[in-house]
């Protein structure tokens, strides 16, 4: 049974927006990233200058995903709401569910819980990620409501996935095993009776090149190396033939470009120019609002900035990606929230390529501070203003009279 198969399948919303609106303006907008964005993106205090990316913060498909979680959550108020995992990357966010009373089956929100827990009567909610076609076809059998927040450009992916197998191409996705979009991507491969392989960066790009034009170091050194990254039954020797390309899509869009064209050379010098449209396909499969928010934060960096401040979730791929590359220009610090800037001059953020955050003490400088800032996808602009307030908090300054007018409602109250 397919996703549009189960009568109870429900990917358009609920028509439940404007009732929903008031509660999503509250939880996730902020009038300080407004007045901001309305000011060539800029804010000075004193010494210090904000500068904000051109883009930044929630997408299309995030901004979906939370409203729709929203008017599930309205829809269904006498019944059990499941979400399977994160519904993104975002701790701020996915805390906000849990107020709610969505309960989490999986993942660093949930009890256990499992599938084990899912009763016919129950709604699940799938993520803006999307889910493997076999928990697909088990939520199915189970018989329950199913809301469908699964992103757009996720969903074109699948279906070049899904057409490579169908021509006897395998899928070569640069991506993260691990991930949740990219598990959900292979299983697309599997279901159409094709193979897919999953390369993380270069290194293991190069890998494959050496593979596919030099035989490598042989079969099954290659697939000790590839051990948690391949499809059951792949064999390089067959079906490295015909690959073609895909990503997660919020990759890091250069080195995708790398790994695309580190490929190409391989099959081209293999079988020739004259073969490669035999051999090689790609389509570029970076959404639209990753590379938005790279291409803003490359501009960004033009300016004289003293230090990036990158906010989202530690385990958000494009958070980490705009933190690697605002990294090889400037001091950056990745935080989750704007709950990483403590009191006394300290912040908790993680450095780029390590796993766990960190402590510094004494990261704001007196004098003139340009700070540069941009967040992930999956961050709200209100995680963005609260660690402004944060920063300004920390070097014991206001905010100008104007901004602060320009913040307070009829009744005087700071919105």
């Amino acid at each position: 049974m397919s996703e549009t198969e189960n009568r109870d399948y429900h990917r358009r919303g609920f028509g439940l927006r404007q009732e929903v609106e008031p509660e999503l303006e509250a939880h996730y907008r902020n009038a300080l990233v407004d007045w901001i964005c309305a000011h060539g993106h800029i804010l000075v205090a004193g010494d210090l200058t904000i500068r904000l990316a051109r883009e930044f913060g929630f997408c299309y498909g995030v901004d979906r995903a939370v409203d729709f979680a929203y008017e599930t959550r309205l829809r269904f108020p006498d019944r059990r709401v499941w979400l399977i995992g994160e519904i993104i990357h975002n701790p701020h966010v996915n805390e906000k569910m849990l107020e709610m009373g969505i309960g989490f089956l999986f993942g660093r929100y949930s009890k256990d819980n499992g599938y084990k827990a899912v009763e016919k009567e129950d709604v699940v909610i799938l993520p803006a990620f999307g889910i493997p076609l076999e928990d697909m076809e088990r939520m199915n059998r189970i018989g329950c409501t199913l809301v469908d927040t699964t992103c757009g450009s996720v969903i074109l992916v699948w279906k070049n996935v899904e057409q490579y197998a169908r021509d006897g191409f395998t899928s070569l996705i640069h991506g993260k095993f691990y991930h949740e979009e990219t598990m959900a991507t292979a299983s697309r491969a599997i279901a159409e009776g094709g193979h897919y392989l999953i390369v993380r960066n270069l290194t293991e790009t190069e890998m494959v090149y050496d593979q596919i034009r030099n035989g490598g170091p042989g079969r099954e050194r290659f697939l000790e190396q590839f051990d948690q990254a391949i499809s059951p039954g792949f064999d390089p020797d067959v079906h490295l033939e015909r690959i073609g390309l895909a990503n997660q899509t919020t990759m890091l869009k250069s080195e995708s470009l790398q790994v695309a064209d580190t490929l190409l050379k391989a099959i081209r010098d293999r079988y020739g120019a004259e073969h490669l449209a035999e051999h090689f396909r790609n389509f570029e499969t970076i959404c639209t609002a990753t590379q938005e928010r790279q291409d803003a934060i490359l501009e960004l960096l033009e300016a004289p900035l003293d230090l990036m401040l990158v906010i989202g979730g530690y385990n958000s791929s494009n958070t980490n990606n705009l933190s690697r590359i605002a990294a090889t220009r400037v001091m950056t610090y990745h935080i989750e929230s704007a709950r990483g800037i403590l009191p006394g001059n300290e912040i908790r953020y993680k450095p780029v390529g390590e796993k766990d955050p960190v402590a510094r003490y004494d990261w704001l400088k007196e004098g003139p501070l340009q700070i540069g800032i941009t967040a992930g996808a999956s961050t709200p602009d209100s995680e963005i203003g609260n660690a402004i307030l944060g920063i300004m908090e920390t070097l014991d300054l206001d905010l100008p009279v104007e901004v602060a007018e320009a913040m307070t409602d009829p009744s005087g109250k700071a919105t």
